[in-house]
């Protein structure tokens, strides 16, 4: 079939164009500089501040002791008694000295779990497949609690995916999950909701590094 005049036209521009490409006429434009300017406060008080807008509850630890004292405290006043955590690291921390830990994920109190990083821009805890339970620990339990350490800090979700593609390369992990707040929807009469999709409180511990 003969291709029209008119659309020989066309195909004939569009060749053109391929072969003698226009430069971007603005290209700091095209996402190379990133929207949000750091800001001059400590990155800590901005994740604080943005965390507990959205229903989040934060607590600052000067060192690893406090950070057990103030999870000792929360658990006895919570009366949470099956507490579920798969951390190693956090294990040796936490363990005893918290309690023993529960071993069933779908019937405990609470989970404890790590994080890759923090998000001070949007309050936002980052989490990954790579961590143990990673993918499963933060969104089953009724309520999570999140152990971070100053030196996860960063300010914004860019400078955490940059972060994780330095830290895992090729190995990047299959799932990762940007978390700020409890899970809550407005869907139903517009009438906010909390706890449907996942936990309806959630906790950051942030420990000081020296």
């Amino acid at each position: 079939m003969a291709i029209s005049q008119a659309k020989e036209n066309i195909l004939k521009k569009i060749r053109q164009a391929l072969s003698n490409p226009v430069p971007l006429p603005f290209p700091q434009s095209e996402g190379t500089n990133s929207v949000y300017g750091a800001s001059e406060e400590d990155n800590a008080v901005i994740f604080a501040e943005e965390f507990s807008k959205l229903q989040g509850r934060f607590s600052f630890c000067a060192d690893e002791q406090e950070l057990v004292l103030q999870l000792q405290l929360l658990l006895k006043e919570k009366g949470w008694d099956k507490v579920y955590c798969k951390d190693a690291k956090l294990l040796s921390l936490l363990f005893p000295a918290i309690g023993e830990p529960y071993q069933s994920l779908p019937s405990c109190d609470v989970s404890i779990t790590g994080c890759e990083y923090l998000v001070a821009r949007t309050g936002t805890m980052v989490l990954s497949a790579a961590q143990q339970e990673g993918r499963t620990a933060s969104v089953y339990a009724p309520v999570h609690i999140c152990i971070a350490y100053t030196s996860q800090m960063l300010y914004d979700v860019k400078d955490a995916l940059v972060s994780l593609k330095e830290k895992y390369g090729t190995g990047f992990p299959s799932f990762v999950t940007f978390a700020s707040g409890p899970s809550r929807t407005a869907d139903i009469e517009k009438t906010l909701v909390t706890g449907v999709h996942g936990p309806k409180e959630v906790f950051c511990f942030l420990v000081d590094v020296p």
